[in-house]
């Protein structure tokens, strides 16, 4: 073994000591699913605390397969932060009492059958059951004088479904046998007492008390499904009877919504129309009449959250490009102010004291997940610290930029450069391309297990997420600009940013990976189809391949034909099939890695069979379809996150960087077990 001098050692210990990067090391695929972050942030009324839940994902090799492990902690306005609910849960649906006093909150405990309803002292003490009910229960809330509570549930279950189950009858009625939500009155004076459920005919998505009255606001929609909670979902105030009283009308998609502090107002985030792609807009209705003002006419982003401050000034969080600002709005003079400008950060959400004067938030940075940050004249101070192991992770540059497309609209998106990148060096290029298309990038912590941007970084790889056209937080008509259009110009934007990229001299444009999941799978399919000289390799996740299949399996038929398609594919049957990958597959020459969850309903497992199939038996192009069990829309489970973080590296090392070593294509097992046994090992 080779050693060194004393006095070279010291050398060496000196400059790692002045020059602290250099003992820094890269992040691990591991650690990529592993980091914690705050899942939300919820100020009490009083301003004195923050609770927020801390979302822990089980340690891979060493637990049982399972969820996320979520848990609350308390933090005060000094970064003081402590643990309330620790270990093996699953936290949700946090709320305070008005008076400060305990922290409600929704889990599965200790011999919960299902999920209950919580509360537990801000000064101490045990977590007591305040409300169980034969089935699980979501979201609640209190009234202002803590005597009443109401609850969103399904109809219990039938103590025979199990037994019949066992016995063979297992028949599913698609649809029709969706179950209700319905909403229960429970008396907190009296514990003891049957929950009263409220006669409705409408499936209840979200409530709120009225700040002063026995009223309440309730999101609700004609059936439980999916596609109706996009397209056909509506906020109205109701009585404790259940009969309704006033309604917002609305048309599209439906965000968040809040009483103002006196009750006289909500302001709602919504749709500019039934064809926005998002929820972006902000709406104030008046609870009396529920009539509505729409407070901020072409605004060139998208609201993401609100608040009040006072009575009358209604506080909104929204997005513009990368960035977030929050501003202000007076409702008697239509003045706005601004309260954090943009270029601060990317907030997650907002939550401000009762008397107006708090606020808090969660956000990240390209250093850090998410945390709880206080929000204080224009700045933000952060005060949870929840992954201190961070400090060791070599940390790439990572900054917004724009571009051009050819046909002259103005793009962006976010790069990260290769750690230690040397200018006038062109690197391996990994295009990771987001779903939607309704949503966007942010500068912000970026890395989870579909996008392991700091360990790629470190591999030598330069990464980019585009902002396509049809991305949201540059206000609706940007948001619109991909619809009729399935895989057109939007996609172009994608072969525009190579472009770009490669005459910067960032990138080798004969080394570029793509990949991404849902509307970004469909962006990777046809980037290894009907794209493919573009791309030398492509990992395409619950990916659309026939957009005539997909319609006819989805569980969105309405919101694909308001905010995407805008035709039927009975209207234009070729054109539909033109802009499906598959239509496409003699031109694939790109190595396509192909996953999906095997439940998932959104786009149905068979898109990936289906290109897999095509590509298998038309071309001698490398393909591999991988499906995961129990998954849906996007893998919930850190095993099955590892899992799909492992083989997306490995294909974009194999083929990204020639190491192919006469291999026409990796091996399709992993090291699970030999990883399980140094697990073990090390116990030992």
């Amino acid at each position: 073994m080779k050693t060194f001098s004393p006095i070279i050692y010291a050398l060496i210990m000196m400059c790692v000591l002045l020059n602290p990067v250099a003992a820094k090391r890269v992040m691990t695929l591991e650690e990529t699913v592993m980091t914690q972050y705050v899942g939300g942030s919820y100020i009490a009324p009083n301003g004195k605390y923050t609770a927020y839940t801390l979302v822990k994902p089980i340690e891979v090799y060493k637990d049982e397969d399972g969820k996320h492990r979520v848990e609350l902690h308390v933090v005060d306005s000094a970064g003081n932060s402590r643990p309330f609910i620790t270990g093996k849960v699953a936290v949700s649906n946090v709320q305070w009492s008005p008076d400060s006093q305990y922290i409600y909150y929704t889990s599965k405990r200790n011999d919960d059958k299902y999920t209950s309803i919580y509360r537990i002292p801000i000064d101490g003490g045990e977590s007591m059951q305040v409300v169980s009910h034969g089935n699980g229960i979501g979201g609640f809330s209190i009234n202002s004088e803590s005597n009443k509570l109401v609850f969103i549930a399904k109809d219990p279950k039938d103590a025979n479904d199990k037994k019949l189950k066992k016995k063979g009858f297992k028949a599913e009625v698609y649809e029709e046998d969706a179950e209700f939500s319905h909403l229960y009155l429970v008396n907190l004076n009296n514990l003891e007492g049957k929950p009263k459920k409220l006669a409705m005919e409408r499936h209840v998505l979200s409530v709120a008390f009225h700040p002063k009255k026995d009223q309440l606001l309730l999101r609700t929609t004609p059936t439980p499904h999916i596609d109706d909670n996009y397209t056909a979902s509506v906020y109205g105030v109701f009585d404790l009877e259940g009969d309704n009283l006033e309604t917002f009308k609305t048309e599209g998609k439906l965000g968040g919504a809040k009483w103002s502090p006196d009750g006289k107002y909500v302001a709602i985030i919504g749709a500019e129309d039934k064809n926005d792609p998002a929820d972006g807009r902000l709406f104030v209705g008046r609870a009396s009449n529920g009539s509505i003002d729409k407070v901020l006419p072409n605004y060139m982003g998208h609201v993401k959250d609100v608040d009040w401050t006072s009575d009358y000034q209604v506080v909104y969080m929204g997005h513009k490009g990368t960035s977030s600002e929050i501003g202000v709005i007076n409702l008697d003079n239509k003045k706005s102010q601004t309260l954090l400008p943009l270029g601060k950060g990317a907030l997650r959400s907002i939550d401000v004291s009762a008397d107006g004067k708090q606020m808090v938030g969660t956000m990240g940075t390209s250093e850090h997940p998410r945390e709880v940050f206080q929000i204080t004249e224009g700045n933000l101070k952060r005060l949870t610290q929840s992954n201190d192991w961070l400090k060791d992770i070599k940390m790439p540059k990572q900054e917004s930029i724009t571009y051009k497309a050819r046909d002259g609209v103005e793009l962006g998106g976010i790069l990260v450069y290769p750690i230690n990148y040397k200018k006038g060096k062109s690197y391996p290029l990994i295009m990771m391309v987001h779903g939607g298309p309704e949503s966007h990038i942010s500068n912000e912590w970026l890395d989870r297990y579909s996008y392991p941007i700091k360990h790629a970084t470190g591999n030598g790889f330069a990464v980019f997420l585009p902002n396509y056209r049809g991305s949201t937080g540059r206000g609706v008509e940007f948001s619109k600009l991909g619809q009729a259009d399935y895989a057109g110009k939007e996609f172009n934007d994608l072969v525009d940013a190579i472009t770009h990229l490669s005459e910067q001299g960032i990138v080798n444009k004969e080394r570029v990976g793509i990949t991404g999941g849902s509307y970004g799978g469909y962006a990777s399919a046809w980037g290894a189809t009907a794209l493919s000289e573009h791309f030398a390799a492509s990992v395409m996740f619950v990916g659309i391949s026939n957009q005539l299949s997909k319609f006819g399996t989805t569980d969105i038929p309405k919101e694909m034909y308001n905010v995407h398609a805008r035709n039927y594919p009975w209207d234009k049957w070729q054109w539909m099939l033109e802009r499906s990958p598959i239509y496409h597959t003699d031109k694939a020459k790109t190595p396509l890695l192909i996953m999906h969850g095997k439940e998932d309903t959104r786009v149905h497992p068979a898109q990936s069979m289906e290109l897999y199939r095509y590509i298998k038996t038309r071309t001698e192009t490398p393909v591999r379809l991988v499906y995961y069990p129990g998954e849906g829309h996007g893998n919930r489970k850190a095993p099955a996150q590892l899992d799909y973080s492992q083989r997306l590296m490995r294909w974009m090392e194999f083929y990204l960087k020639g190491k192919k070593k006469g291999n026409k294509i990796p091996p399709y097992e992993l090291n699970h077990s030999e990883r399980l046994k140094a697990d073990n090992q090390e116990k030992d």
